[in-house]
């Protein structure tokens, strides 16, 4: 069984992943001599980092999403297929998907990370991660039941269990989403639930690391613990969450928290793919690749974005970090590169461009480093907002973004605090 996707003289090249990677590596071979294949489980592009406010009902899902068939309808020579990737024959040029086989000329491997729970399957089966959509949306609907089920709760320990919210994991993701909780704890909860006292409500982050953001400076992390303590979050430092059973945290050695919603931003690992050598992959479950992005062990196939381990960038030795950025410009620079090979030119090496980082903590509060200037508060917010912006894909997209932005600053008001819930089956 094919995918029903038609032959052509063109090489073919298969991407495995729609994400800031594979997206831009599909737009710059756009009328090139390429037919181009993406191949992905969700019909959508999705703005990754956004989904935590997704999550905590500061946006609507269709605000970060964006259609792959609209985004490329009128590009020729191109399809897509939404698919899930089971399995790589690298020697036959072939791969497997649950809807059938498709043949390829060059397979590009862009299907970015997941949660690493790091073999614990409690927590696993417990936990609330926040790497789609749909999970953000299942985490939303969740925040939301648990402080409805907080107002009918019979004892003090009960509604405690309901009330408390522990985010695992003090990198940008974790936060930002224990900065928009508590933003939410403060200025909205009371007005939509007058009989609870929020105060008795705490949001927890922990911390496995000796300060928060730890890819970026002693000052902005120092800078982002005053704001997250400014706005009475519990932070705990060099701890290490060793299980959770669904109502209670256990980290270090004896210590607990009861709670019954436990967010997972502690790590990511690499989407694995069966049928590539072991030896394909370094730490993380990243596929490593050449400073051209060809995995070392399969020829004719690539990887790039967060999948991807680049050899040979001293500045990164561990990897470049698993951002936008990096995906984009990998993407970029293949795309380049796939054409010189048609021309049998010689490959340019990938260099990552180091532009920056930066998380925002809350209103009027965030942390940005660029390469010569380091900067917080206000202005930085302010970056921050207008970079998230413009990376949007779609002008209605940017334009509900920035009125859900704005109509939220001036009122205080989320007005996405809905539990929709599946039809039972």
């Amino acid at each position: 069984m094919s995918l029903n996707i038609p032959t052509t003289k063109a090489p073919r090249v298969v991407i495995i992943g729609g994400g800031f990677a594979g997206l831009e590596l599909a737009n710059k071979l756009h009328g090139q001599n390429f037919q181009v294949v993406i191949l992905d489980k969700n019909n959508y592009h999705q703005f990754q980092p956004l989904l935590y406010q997704v999550a905590t009902a500061g946006l609507e899902p269709s605000s970060i999403a964006f259609p792959f068939r609209k985004l490329f309808q009128k590009q020729e020579n191109f399809h897509f297929r939404m698919v899930e990737v089971q399995e790589i024959y690298p020697e036959k040029k072939r791969l497997l998907t649950n809807k059938g086989e498709i043949f390829y000329d060059y397979l590009v491997i862009a299907n970015g990370a997941g949660n690493n729970f790091f073999g614990n399957t409690n927590i696993e089966k417990y936990a609330y991660p926040m790497k789609s959509i749909s999970e953000a949306l299942a985490l939303r609907n969740t925040i939301f039941q648990r402080f409805e089920n907080a107002l009918t709760a019979e004892n003090t320990k009960e509604k405690e269990s309901n009330l408390n919210i522990v985010v695992v994991g003090g990198g940008p993701t974790g936060v930002e989403v224990a900065g928009a909780l508590s933003e939410m704890r403060n200025k909205i909860l009371p007005k939509d639930y007058p009989e609870m006292d929020f105060t008795k409500m705490r949001i927890i982050l922990i911390q496995g690391d000796k300060r928060l953001l730890s890819s970026m400076s002693e000052e902005s992390s120092s800078k982002s613990d005053y704001y997250l303590k400014s706005m009475n979050v519990e932070i705990y430092y060099n701890s290490k969450v060793t299980n959770y059973d669904g109502e209670h945290v256990f980290f270090n050695e004896n210590e607990t928290i009861p709670t019954k919603t436990l967010i997972w931003a502690a790590g990511v690992i690499g989407n694995r793919i069966n049928g590539l050598n072991e030896n394909c992959y370094g730490p993380g479950g990243r596929i490593i690749v050449d400073q051209f992005n060809a995995c070392i062990q399969h020829p004719q196939l690539f990887a790039i974005g967060d999948i991807a381990l680049v050899n040979g960038d001293e500045n990164f030795p561990k990897g470049h970090p698993q951002m936008a950025q990096p995906a984009i410009q990998q993407g970029k620079r293949l795309a380049k590169n796939l054409i010189k090979i048609q021309k049998n030119e010689q490959l340019i090496p990938f260099k990552y461009k180091d532009l920056g980082s930066m998380a925002t903590i809350g209103r009027n509060k965030a942390v940005v480093e660029l390469p010569s200037w380091k900067f917080q508060g206000f202005f930085a917010w302010l970056v921050w907002i207008v970079v998230h912006l413009r990376s949007i894909l779609g002008i209605k997209n940017r334009l509900a973004v920035l009125v859900n932005w704005i109509w939220n600053y001036f009122t205080y008001n989320l007005s996405l605090r809905l539990i929709i819930k599946s039809k039972d089956k």
